[in-house]
């Protein structure tokens, strides 16, 4: 894949309104592969490698879904705040430019810096991966508790209703409309909680295993709200590639052990149980809604597995999520025997 003739001049004109090529040169651009709702690229100037990304209004998935260019500045800010919090928890900005929703960021070589999900699903599973990411994530949800101003930086509502609640949990309620009032009651409940900053995408293809540390990417979905939907999309992950990979299904329930028990063990803006209760509804709309929302995952194909993940899914929304340890076991007795 090569960038258009247009999308060379635009990105090279975002360059040099950032400051980072003179006025005379011509960077090398080259596409990266990964995610579908944006335009990354690295690029080779004559100060040396970065990376840029430029938000597409049009996402890059087969069912009709528009996004909100704003998403870009979200992902800065709140990069700039977990770089406070958890220093090298994201690559450094190196740039924004406001008026073409682009910005720069330090480019990390692919070599020292392997992406989570390709370690995942070459069975490589290792529960210190899911120990640290969720030392990080509960750090910065800690950090950003209740805290007024950044709720106001952050009152992206709309671009989270667009970018993840409807897609995910309004597309799965017209597929089962059995389970549309408990998909459209979370969609209310979760909109509705404020509690600290969520990064919204909190999945393996958006962690790289860097070595001093998880690398978090991605933060498009950026919002002041409730930090249980990060816990529960990364678990939702974790059981999915047990679905996807049976033989590595230890290897994967022990990360999600480690990731969830870790995690609430750092809660402390409110009773871990309440946040562990809310984690676990959304934990169960999350495995209906990447089979059967707007966004399903690309791993998962065998329809028989899908059907099997469908209808656990559904037997936990129509009769109640009993805990994420409830969860884990009962995925463990019919998924990864």
């Amino acid at each position: 894949m090569e960038l258009n003739a247009e999308e060379s001049r635009d990105l090279s004109a975002s360059l040099l309104r950032m400051g980072l090529v003179g006025e005379a040169e011509t960077p090398v651009f080259t596409p990266l592969a990964g995610g579908v709702s944006s335009l990354i690229v690295r690029v080779d100037t004559a100060r040396g490698t970065l990376c840029l990304k430029r938000a597409l209004a049009k996402l890059k998935v087969a069912a009709e879904w528009l996004a909100p260019l704003e998403r870009n500045r979200a992902e800065v800010a709140w990069m700039r705040v977990a770089a406070r919090v958890v220093p090298g928890v994201v690559p450094a900005i190196l740039g924004e430019d406001r008026e073409a929703w682009t910005f720069a960021m330090a480019y990390l070589d692919p070599a020292a810096n392997p992406v989570w999900k390709a370690q995942l699903l070459a069975g490589q599973a290792q529960r210190a991966t899911a120990v640290a990411v969720a030392e990080a994530l509960v750090r910065i949800h800690r950090a950003t508790a209740r805290d007024d101003s950044c709720a106001r930086t952050f009152a992206n509502d709309a671009n989270f209703l667009a970018l993840r609640l409807d897609p995910y949990f309004g597309a799965a309620a017209l597929v089962h409309p059995d389970c549309a009032e408990v998909l459209r009651g979370l969609i209310e409940s979760t909109a509705g909680t404020r509690l600290a900053l969520v990064h919204g995408d909190v999945s393996p293809k958006n962690i790289l295993v860097g070595p001093g540390g998880p690398v978090l990417l991605d933060a498009e979905c950026a919002w002041y709200g409730d930090p249980a939907f990060d816990a529960a999309f990364l678990l939702n992950h974790l059981l999915l590639k047990c679905a996807w990979r049976a033989e590595s299904a230890a290897g994967y329930l022990d990360c999600f052990d480690g990731f969830a028990g870790t995690y609430l063990a750092g809660v402390d803006w409110e009773p871990a149980a309440r946040l562990e209760s809310r984690t676990a509804r959304l934990l169960a709309a999350m495995l209906l809604a990447r089979v059967d929302g707007k966004s399903p995952v690309e791993y998962l194909t065998d329809e028989a597995a899908r059907a099997r993940v469908r209808a656990f899914a559904r037997s936990l929304l129509l009769g109640g999520a009993t805990g994420l340890a409830g969860i884990r076991d009962r995925w463990k007795r019919e998924h990864a025997p």
